[in-house]
């Protein structure tokens, strides 16, 4: 295995793949902070080199973080397809990236290779790839899953209603509710993050929107983004609850800080499919992030990229619904500006989908970032094209409960009207018969929130 190359007359040896990989990485403030970032653009390209010769026997025999100590390298090789992963270790990196780009289409021969691949080898090939390649690559997989609605369809964008209030008052909710779907969001969930983390305002909550949903025949699911383990006592005390939530991590140390473990994540599983109110199979949803492991101290040395690659490959062992990334949550200690936080979105999007995930997208920002509502939009725009299942819908684009920007309801339908995309497709007859939409356009009463009196 060779660590070393030379390039303009310097002579660049690496240490380790984790170094390599860390290395290799577009530049990042996370990574910098970390002090595990290339020091120089001249040393990101030497990285970029070595990755590229490395063969995915190389990479497989050398985890960045040891099976023995960690929990997330453990789910993802035990998940791994050995048929598969001998089949193709003897390629190299720089291999794989031009299989993947050579494909006319290849959703199907990518969907069966990636059972073979270890998420640090995603990463990898990530790291290959300028942005139009992500693009590229990204738009070849398009990943489905049920539970009340069918995500992921082609020609479809889903949103999720996201009614956040600052103090969990049910008639706000219920307002912000009622606004995003007379504006067509609310067709991957109505999901709603309590400031209360308790479990009886969380089953208030949960039975205000499933009642809603039920009165109103709303072919969607319901959520409140509460810890794991306070969701399952709001079940276990008769919450109607059709979508279970958990932030997650890159490392078994990061998702100790998230206080959720393997056997939690089986328990909410089993759990949803005796208990919960949706269809199924697929009954998850998790949040994911570039940076939140360096947040927590939890990242071992090991680039912010390829923790997030390993996070996806954690979650896939739950056959989510919905996995989207919130990389420009923390701010710009992790990522910097808005051109660090598009590149982390289209990254994120490959990755995911490369796991075999129904991804979404939220390209937020927070107020002390360099970034602003231009870069958000060009975010959005670009990993539409790539082939996101689904954004946030959030009143005016600010969660005045949060304290960060998303895509708004209005953004949600340029987004569709701009690449000709509809809604799910059961939530896109319930729009036509509440007269919220035709032929696939928003009429005139998008907006009018009496056509819920």
């Amino acid at each position: 295995m060779k660590l070393s190359c030379v390039i303009k007359g310097q002579h660049f040896q690496f240490q380790t793949v984790k170094e390599v990989l860390a290395k290799a990485s577009e530049e990042k403030s996370g990574d910098s902070m970390a002090r595990v970032a290339a020091g120089s653009s001249l040393e990101r390209m030497a990285a970029k080199v070595v990755l590229s010769e490395l063969t995915l026997k190389d990479i497989y025999e050398n985890p960045v973080i040891s099976y023995d100590t960690d929990d997330v390298t453990r789910i993802i090789y035990d998940d791994l397809s050995q048929a598969i992963y001998k089949k193709f270790q003897g390629w190299t990196v720089g291999e794989l990236r031009n299989y993947i780009l050579s494909l006319s289409t290849g959703e199907d021969q990518l969907k069966q290779l990636s059972r073979g691949l270890t998420s640090e080898m995603i990463s990898g090939v990530a790291k290959l790839m300028s942005s139009i390649d992500l693009v590229m690559a990204s738009q070849k997989i398009k990943i489905q899953a049920h539970c009340n609605t069918t995500i992921g369809e082609k020609g479809r964008l889903a949103f999720r209603c996201q009614p956040n209030h600052p103090n969990d008052e049910l008639e706000g909710i219920l307002y912000s509710i009622k606004e995003g779907l007379s504006y067509g969001s609310g067709d991957a969930v109505i999901g709603v993050n309590p400031n209360i983390d308790s479990v009886d305002s969380v089953k208030k909550i949960l039975t205000m929107t499933h009642d809603f949903m039920e009165t109103w025949q709303i072919p969607t699911q319901n959520c409140v983004l509460a810890h794991i383990t306070t969701q399952m006592k709001a079940v276990e005390k008769g919450a109607p609850m059709a979508l279970m939530f958990q932030s997650l991590a890159g490392t078994q140390k990061g998702n100790d800080a998230f206080g959720v473990s393997n056997n939690i994540l089986d328990e909410g599983y089993n759990l949803m499919q005796r208990f919960g109110t949706s269809t199924g199979p697929n009954f998850m949803y998790f949040e994911t992030g570039q940076g939140s492991e360096v947040s927590l101290d939890a990242a071992h040395g090991v680039d912010m990229q390829t923790l997030e690659a390993r996070t996806y490959g954690y979650a896939r062992h739950w056959k989510p619904f919905m996995v989207n990334n919130v990389s420009g949550f923390i701010g710009p200690e992790t990522l910097y500006d808005g051109r660090q936080l598009i590149r982390a979105d289209l990254e994120d999007l490959f990755m995911g989908k490369m796991h075999g995930l129904p991804m979404g997208i939220a390209p937020t920002y927070t107020n002390h970032m360099e970034a602003d509502q231009n870069d958000q939009e060009i975010g959005g725009m670009l990993t539409t094209l790539a082939g996101a299942n689904f954004y946030m819908g959030v009143p005016a684009g600010d969660d005045v409960m949060l304290n960060y920007q998303d895509t708004s309801f209005h953004d949600d339908a340029s987004l569709r009207e701009m690449f000709g995309l509809r809604p799910l497709r059961e939530f896109e007859k319930w729009l036509e018969k509440m007269g919220i939409m035709e032929n696939g356009k928003l009429t005139e009463r998008a907006g009018d929130l009496s056509i819920f009196e």
